[in-house]
Order: C-alpha cells, then sequence, then structure tokens
C-alpha cells in the first residue's frame, strides 16, 4: 500500500458493480485464491475474472497484494498513536520526511485538535518513546506531539466496502460534533 495512498481519502469512489464488489470480498479474505476458484465464488467464467481482476487493478481500486502479519507475534508488540500538529507552512516538507520514515505504519491527516494521526509499533515503550521524542518531535515542522499508547487491538479490518455498510441507517446529527458526541443524552456519564 504505502506512500501513494497518502491523500487519496476523501475521493469519489469509482464504478464497480455487485460482480465487482463480490470479487473484493473474496479477494479481501483471500488474496491468494486462482482465478478459477475466484470465478466459481462469484459465479463468473475464469476470463470474466480474469478481465474483472484486471480491470479492477488498472482502475487502482486494488493497489496490491499482501500477507497480513501479527506484529505483536513478528516482535512489535507495542503500538502507539501519535498525533501530530504541523505548521502551517511546513506542509510539504513534513509529508515527505514521514513518507521516509518507515517506523510508521500509516499516517492519516485529521480534522480537530491535531493535524495527522500516526501509527506506529515498537518493541517496547522505551523504542515508542524514543522514536516520537527523538524523531517525530525533532522534526522542524512540527509544532505539537501527543502520543497515546494502544492497550489491545480488537480488530482491523483491513479496509471496508461499501457492501459492509450499506444496510447502516442513515443517522442524523449535528454538524460540527466531530470531537465527542454522547450515544444518548440521556445516558449518564459515568456508571456508579
Amino acid at each position: 500500500m504505502g506512500a501513494k495512498n497518502v491523500g487519496m481519502a476523501g475521493r469519489s469512489a469509482g464504478q464497480v458493480d455487485e460482480i465487482g464488489y463480490r470479487i473484493l470480498e473474496v479477494l479481501r479474505d483471500n488474496g491468494r485464491i486462482s482465478i478459477a476458484a475466484l470465478a466459481q465464488q462469484v459465479g463468473i467464467s475464469r476470463a470474466s475474472a480474469y478481465a474483472r481482476v484486471e480491470a479492477l487493478t488498472q482502475a487502482g481500486v486494488i493497489m496490491g497484494y499482501t500477507a497480513r502479519v501479527d506484529p505483536a507475534r513478528a516482535g512489535l508488540g507495542i503500538c502507539a498513536l501519535v498525533f501530530v500538529t504541523v505548521h502551517p507552512q511546513t506542509w510539504p516538507d513534513f509529508l515527505d520526511a514521514i513518507r521516509e520514515m518507515p517506523d510508521i505504519e500509516s499516517a492519516k491527516i485529521t480534522t480537530g485538535e491535531h493535524d495527522v494521526m500516526l501509527l506506529i509499533r515498537g518493541a517496547d515503550v522505551d523504542v515508542i518513546h524514543g522514536f516520537v521524542v527523538g524523531v517525530i518531535a525533532a522534526l522542524p515542522q512540527v509544532k505539537s506531539v501527543e502520543t497515546v499508547l494502544v492497550l489491545d487491538e480488537v480488530f482491523d479490518r483491513g479496509y471496508l466496502l461499501p457492501t459492509d455498510v450499506s444496510g447502516r441507517g442513515q443517522a442524523v446529527a449535528e454538524r460540527g460534533l466531530m470531537r465527542y458526541t454522547r450515544t444518548n443524552p440521556d445516558r449518564p456519564s459515568r456508571i456508579d
């Protein structure tokens, strides 16, 4: 996936039909599936499956294939979210700098109090601390840094498709309440 994904969020979706979404669902679960098995699962011919996968790849919908690795079992047992506020006129230099850092698993430009959320991993807290203080906070483009250690990673779906969320009802919410919104106004803020 890598650096070419930066700046892609919020774009309009391309034209993917129902069969295309079924292909993506199967590939999400098993990226190593053969074209013949993919075609059988989706209910299309092998030639059609090949052509559709090729078209999805050419359109940039399919960006590549990777192995899913358990970071903790691979030696990176500590995960942290690093919220960074960047000096306004230094964005290009900041983005260039973080793209070159293999320690950063993902970078998301955000709304709210901070500008960017970085996900980083390390073997222990000292490694995380050293990277945040010694590398990220030391960048001249960085105005402030806030680090949150992740206590447990409950799940990671990899990516969602519109077919995953299509049954969701439209919630009516006030605009601009992105920092904190209580789920029910009658719900107490703490349980005694």
